[in-house]
């Protein structure tokens, strides 16, 4: 980049906060998968204020925007692709700004992390539900660009759901301040889910207003095992059929089971088909009992071969704690890992599971199935070696017969993780080109000059 140019980022937020050294531009050049590109430079911004000035000088030199968190996506979408340019980390934007108890909301930048949003507001007994399995890196203004999930959104919603308020920098700097507080407000268009989920193409959001919920006060939490894998996606929809609704409902296969153990050595047993991790919480600890024994007697009557409820607060965070290590666990099984979050009908999640293992088994690569099987999102993880050739085209065959077959089941291509640069290839197929066409007018109308978050989501014309 351009030594003008550097010169006036470092006037604009300070010269130790704009990087461009090779070591520092490589940090910044990749995400939670294998893509990586290679940023101009990277800034650092502290406020909504710096923030615009930055996207103000990249909108006079027409030099690419990419907004970036903690690097935790899973679809390539805050990797500086195709174009470099400049990215922008939130990460010194980390402040809780306010915490209204009588409202149920709390005020926050952009670069809080998720878990210390949550540990905040539970101090004073109020609760934020989103908790995606990158909850102790993840930042919420990220969370907001894909609209993350987690094991708790059968119950409780993803992050769109609590989102109340947005403070976004617009492409040419200006600042836009979207809802607030009022619980209704059907004034004007939704600009909050309009930005929810739009990946940082649309707008760079610097704070968010969150609505919280009562802290539930109590939790039963029960590990579930199965002889087959038919069962226990077969099970996910007797539990719900029965008038329960659990917080979460989280299947994993064998394969999940034995990388789980082999990285954590929590005693989990290798000899089982496939597990459901699920729980109920509330305000009364005698109705969370009743809906935890129901759902245990559901499950063994659905062909369960075991049901262990968790005895006390260690063996529930254990459970939890191997449920979140599952991700990088694969790691002792194959140098590389595509980790995908299809999501389908409750009712198809037996169906899509069949799918799964007949294209592991055509292309013979392991294809590892788990995930919030609640609420239908699935993460079947294909395991590979990407220096093999081979193996790299399967992959990509795999990955087009997935999508395939959660459109099939009348499902679509994320729940989660966003489009970013990995799903674009397959968004026409699964929206149709009506609203391909609406969406790109929405973001030509946003950003005419094409600055912010080129090439994801949609490809670069």
């Amino acid at each position: 980049m351009e030594q003008p140019l550097i010169e006036k980022l470092e006037k604009a937020i300070g010269k130790v906060y704009v990087l461009h050294t090779p070591e520092d531009l490589a940090v910044y050049g990749y995400d939670g998968t294998f893509v990586e590109g290679k940023p101009d430079v990277v800034v650092l911004p502290a406020s909504t204020e710096e923030v615009s000035k930055i996207v103000r000088i990249a909108s006079e030199t027409r030099i690419p925007v990419v907004a970036r968190g903690m690097g935790s996506g899973l679809a390539a979408a805050s990797v500086p692709l195709p174009a470099g340019g400049i990215v922008l980390c939130l990460t010194r934007m980390n402040k809780i700004l306010e915490i209204d108890t009588v409202n149920a909301t709390v005020r926050a930048e952009a670069g809080v992390v998720t878990a210390d949003l949550q540990a905040a507001v539970e101090k004073l007994d109020l609760f934020y539900p989103p908790d995606p399995s990158s909850i102790r890196h993840s930042t919420i203004g990220g969370n907001i660009a894909c609209n993350a999930g987690g094991p708790r959104c059968l119950k409780y919603g993803v992050t769109g759901d609590y989102v109340m308020g947005l403070t976004i920098v617009l492409a040419d700097g200006q600042v836009l301040k979207t809802g607030g507080k009022p619980i209704k407000d059907v004034t004007g268009y939704d600009l909050n889910s309009l930005f929810t989920g739009s990946e940082g193409t649309l707008g760079i959001i610097t704070e968010a207003l969150l609505r919280l919920v009562a802290r539930p006060r109590f939790a039963k939490t029960a590990l579930v095992e199965f002889n087959s894998l038919d069962d226990a996606s077969h099970t996910v929809n007797n539990v719900l059929r029965a008038g329960i609704v659990p917080a979460s409902l989280e299947l994993m296969d064998q394969t999940a089971i034995v990388c789980i153990e082999e990285a954590m050595h929590m005693g989990l047993n290798t000899s089982a088909a496939a597990s459901i991790i699920m729980e109920t919480d509330g305000a009364d600890e005698a109705t969370v009992q009743r809906e935890i024994e129901a759902c245990a007697r559901i499950c063994r009557e659905s062909g369960a071969g075991s049901v262990k409820l968790a005895q006390n607060e260690t063996e529930r965070a254990n459970l939890w704690k191997a449920r979140r290590s599952m991700s990088p666990s694969l790691a002792r099984k194959a140098p590389n890992k595509l980790g995908e979050d299809i999501t389908v009908p409750r009712s198809a999640i037996p169906q899509v599971v069949q799918r799964l293992r007949q294209i592991s088994t055509k292309y013979e690569l392991p294809i590892v199935i788990f995930g919030h099987a609640g609420d239908g999102n699935l993460h079947p993880n294909i395991l590979f070696d990407k220096r093999d050739p081979d193996q790299w085209a399967k992959v990509e065959k795999m990955v087009a017969e997935i999508f395939q077959a959660s459109l099939d089941l009348g499902g679509t291509l994320s729940g989660e993780h966003g489009v970013g640069v990995l799903k674009r290839p397959y968004l026409e197929k699964a929206l149709g080109p009506v609203s391909i066409a609406v969406q790109r007018s929405i973001k030509q109308s946003l950003d005419p000059l094409n600055i912010l978050n080129p090439g994801k989501i949609f490809t670069s014309d």
